[in-house]
């Protein structure tokens, strides 16, 4: 009896995922996709020159004596002691989207390469190519071959229109295997994961590994909907593609302008938590708050201040720093765009020309010189005026501010990232060059909202810090 009770349990179950058309026969189809999309996913092959650096020279050098027994198998590789130049091959995908033949892949396939080859579906038709233009801080590229007919193309689609869970395929040479098609679902959307100051990436399961990359990341319909860019090496079914949406405009522009021109505030920016807004008397986080400003620059030319917070542009909110900088991003230099910002309890409204952003490398976030402990301790950090003699070298045009000697662990300034080296310019929206006038900014206005918000100094690179003042 009981035999008969469990056969019918699972004809029950059988019944229920075929009646409802769950289960089993609700599973997508991907032959149709794979053969039609995966016409027009390409091969790349690339071929750089390398030089031995001249530290492998000095390694080698003793190998390489008259006498030494590896003489005669260095000879095959040297001339007279000198490493020679060697070629280094490397793999990656891309897709045809216009049928004279533009390309798109990621810019590290194609980075400094000699020599690039095109290699169609069953890799009886190579062509070599030529870059058209890249761009390295999202990481695309679009190249260029010559073909003496019409070829296959993909399309674009609406990355925005994407929703978590939905089924995705993956097309690509992955370690050399032509045409390897994967699929799984959208992980997840908007992923930061610290590539480039545009990090928007879809993340998704469908299997990606190195060889991938530049190949795109199809939805059902046989539309790009991402290009998958990046692995998590030590994980699984970790993947990430850049969004068509972004993707798009980028490559028109390397088509038009053979590179990416983009929209420049000129601000500073970070994120507002929870304590910075209740220092700015904000009702909840939101915004990229101004913690630099460059002079003669359209935020500058603008009357935007530090201690702003951009709330949002054209009408769009910005929800954080990352939102500011990509939104200004997609945006064209010299356009005018009408900007708000939060500003100690107002709101207001201004109208801002863009400039054209350039590529810019920004010092490395370097801890302070350490000095010896001042006797005046704020918040669990010794402070004391900063002389004439510092200005110049802690990167102020004049002596102001507090500069932090020196802190007690475990106090709330240490949990707000403060550092020895640091020099604390303003509290609050109020200047701070004396521990009389910190005092007064800690009694009145910081005393009532519960939190100070310094404006700090570190390395030439201004940075606001939140301290509560609850406990």
């Amino acid at each position: 009896m009981p035999k008969l009770k469990q056969k019918i349990s699972i004809l029950v179950v059988l019944v229920f995922f075929l009646g409802t058309g769950s289960g089993l026969s609700a599973l997508p189809e991907f032959t149709g996709l794979a053969k039609e999309a995966g016409r027009a996913v390409v091969h790349i092959s690339t071929v750089k020159t390398v030089k031995t650096s001249d530290k492998m020279k000095r390694f080698l050098e003793p190998f390489q004596k008259k006498g030494s027994p590896f003489e005669d198998f260095f000879d095959q590789f040297f001339d007279d002691g000198v490493p020679k130049e060697r070629k280094e091959r490397a793999l990656g995908s891309g897709f045809i989207i216009s049928r004279d033949g533009y390309v798109v892949t990621n810019n590290h396939v194609v980075k400094k390469a000699d020599e690039i080859e095109v290699i169609l579906k069953g890799g009886q038709e190579k062509f070599p190519a030529e870059v058209v233009g890249t761009d390295p801080e999202t990481d695309l590229a679009l190249i260029k071959i010559e073909a003496d007919r019409d070829l296959p193309v993909l399309t674009f689609g609406d990355s925005e229109q994407l929703k978590v869970g939905q089924w995705v395929v993956a097309i690509g040479n992955p370690f050399g295997l032509d045409h390897t098609v994967t699929a799984g679902i959208i992980s997840a959307k908007g992923r930061v994961i610290g590539a480039g100051p545009y990090d928007d990436f879809l993340q998704t399961d469908a299997s990606i590994n190195p060889g991938n990359s530049g190949g795109p990341l199809l939805n059902l319909k046989g539309e790009v909907i991402g290009i998958n860019t990046a692995i998590v090496a030590s994980g699984q079914g970790i993947g990430f593609a850049i969004p068509s949406e972004m993707a798009k405009g980028i490559i028109a522009h390397l088509k038009k302008y053979k590179k990416v021109k983009r929209g420049w505030l000129g601000v500073g920016i970070q994120n507002v938590d929870e304590n910075t807004a209740r220092a700015l008397g904000m009702d909840e986080p939101r915004g990229a708050l101004v913690s630099s400003v460059q002079p003669g620059d359209p935020a500058d030319k603008a009357g935007i201040e530090v201690g702003d917070v951009i709330v949002s542009i054209n009408g769009e909110p910005v929800e954080d720093a990352g939102d500011l900088t990509r939104t200004i991003g997609r945006l064209s230099p010299d356009k005018e765009i009408q900007i708000t910002i939060w500003r100690k309890g107002t709101v207001k409204e201004f109208e801002v020309v863009l400039g054209e952003r350039s590529l810019q490398t920004a010092e490395a976030d370097k801890e302070g010189p350490q000095q010896e402990p001042a006797s005046a301790e704020v918040l669990g950090l010794d402070l004391r005026p900063v002389t004439e003699e510092e200005a110049q070298a802690l990167g102020l045009n004049r002596a102001r501010g507090l500069l932090v000697t020196g802190m007690t662990q475990n106090s709330p300034a240490v949990e707000a990232e403060i550092r020895t080296g640091d020099v604390i310019l303003e509290a609050n929206g109020r200047e701070v060059n004396t521990m009389s006038e910190l005092e007064q900014v800690l009694k009145g206005d910081a005393a009532e909202k519960g939190v100070v918000m310094f404006l700090i100094k570190r390395r030439g690179q201004n940075f606001f810090r939140t301290v509560p003042l609850d406990e």
